[in-house]
């Protein structure tokens, strides 16, 4: 088990424990709050009447999923906390449960008195949050020791170092000492650094990048300017997104693949991680909940249009059902991609060709779903796989992402979220039928990626549905 699996455990087991706790003193408070004549002879009876002791289960099981919710535990959200941020976390959290519980169970308590009914909601949300904010001050505290001391860190590699980025390596690494992020060795990429060793550090080599991370066990990855410029840079950013590692960059790179440059620093030495979008981890964990409750509920309802539409596609032209194609998304992994097949079967014998307007390949009723979006119904099931989202930038194809790469080394970027069935690119450009236009569409992506949020999706979302009842598909 690595250490940041080990903390998140931690972290969890800690907010259990103390959730338990709390409650448990809370309901010792309430039996005294609770007038005489409505309450159970002795404090035993009351703590083990059956109410009490499901609440006891429930209440701390449901800190937990608001924690989890909120992104506590998320992996880019666990190894270095901010304490103002947990200490704003714990107790909206506790306020949000305090109210739940309340008027859930506390309401229906024999208390005629109003005063003893606030007393009881100001009990409760102390006894949530005042232990849990304790013991985690305390883990944090103990966790900023640790890395102060060096004991707690993230085995990190430079990655395109050479003489040209020496004096910035040797900055990085001295104020890496004090993040956590320990830098014990330079990958060679390009054959730049001569020698088995490189300012004290150990140099390594292969003819894959991805193997020679994978087998050094990279925790976290910094890559430096390469001196062949910027187009080989964004080639070694590509290869890695896969790694799903946290990935760094300096600001002068950020700032020529990002429309709005947005610096973490690493103490003095300011890296920016461009493996996470700029969202908060508890967007991100309400975004997937929402996408798999939405796409959930999708399946099941759509699923006579399912019918109707297989067989209308069918009936229409020879071939399958559904057409499946390998995509790039998340971290730039690699998906298959489902959608009600509208062009003719073998549609690409020599290549990936993108559709035009009255492409001869379409079919009768491919137009009909074309123009309406049926087509991509289909990828609710990608969205409930985890494979997509309901909003993101659409994903493309290798070939296309290589060309568009050349042209516009932002790209790279748009693999921070996952792609989505519908995207800002989609509701302002449309449908593109060549890589200028994708390059085009490209920039509304890159908007979206640097204001992503649920208030945007959902404003996504609701262009999407006017798109699509007025036929605005293609």
């Amino acid at each position: 088990m690595t250490e940041l699996n080990r903390q998140r455990i931690v972290y969890a087991l800690a907010d259990f424990i103390t959730a338990n706790v709390g409650f448990f003193l809370f309901n010792i408070g309430r039996f005294f709050l609770i007038p005489p004549l409505s309450r159970p002879a002795t404090l035993v009876d009351f703590l083990f009447e059956r109410t009490l002791v499901i609440e006891q289960c429930i209440v701390p099981l449901l800190m937990v999923a608001f924690y989890t919710l909120w992104g506590s535990y998320n992996r880019s959200n666990t190894l270095y906390k901010s304490r103002l941020d947990e200490t704003t976390t714990t107790f909206v959290a506790s306020f949000l449960v305090m109210l739940i519980v309340f008027f859930v169970a506390l309401v229906n308590d024999n208390i005629a008195e109003r005063v003893t009914n606030y007393e009881l909601m100001g009990l409760l949300f102390l006894s949530l949050s005042v232990p849990t904010y304790i013991v985690r001050m305390i883990i944090l505290n103990s966790n900023a020791r640790r890395v102060r001391r060096g004991d707690y860190v993230i085995d990190t590699y430079v990655v395109g170092a050479s003489d040209s980025s020496l004096a910035r390596l040797e900055k990085i690494r001295k104020s890496s000492a004090r993040s956590g992020l320990k830098i014990i060795g330079c990958i060679d990429t390009d054959n730049l650094i001569y020698g088995d060793t490189f300012a004290g550090l150990p140099v390594y080599r292969g003819e894959s990048l991805q193997c020679v991370c994978r087998k050094l066990n990279a925790l976290a990855l910094i890559v430096l300017p390469s001196p062949k410029g910027l187009a080989r840079t964004v080639d070694i950013i590509t290869e890695l997104y896969p790694l799903d590692r946290p990935l760094f960059v300096t600001p002068d790179i950020h700032s020529l693949i990002s429309v709005r440059p947005r610096v973490s620093s690493v103490v003095n030495e300011p890296v920016v991680d461009i493996t996470n979008a700029n969202i908060s981890p508890a967007a991100v964990n309400c975004k997937r909940l929402a996408d798999i409750v939405i796409s959930s509920i999708a399946l099941v309802i759509l699923s006579p249009v399912f019918v109707a539409v297989a067989i209308a596609v069918k009936r229409d032209s020879n071939g399958p059902v559904f057409y499946r194609q390998t995509r790039i998304g998340f971290h730039k992994k690699p998906f298959v991609i489902y959608k009600f097949r509208t062009m003719i079967a073998d549609a690409e014998p020599n290549g990936p060709v993108l559709a035009k307007e009255n492409d001869g390949r379409v079919t009768k009723m491919g137009h009909f779903m074309r123009k309406y979006r049926i087509d991509e119904l289909p990828q609710f099931w990608n969205v409930l796989k985890g494979d997509m989202s309901l909003v993101g930038p659409r994903p493309e194809r290798e070939f296309y992402v290589k060309q568009i790469m050349m042209r516009h080394p932002a790209y790279s970027l748009i693999h921070q979220v996952r792609p989505g069935i519908t995207s800002w690119g989609m509701v302002k450009y449309g449908y593109a039928s060549n890589v200028d236009q994708m390059v085009e569409r490209l920039e509304y992506d890159l908007l979206y990626i640097e204001n992503v949020s649920l208030a945007v999706d959902i404003k996504i979302m609701f262009y999407t549905i006017s798109t699509i009842l007025t036929g605005k598909g293609l």
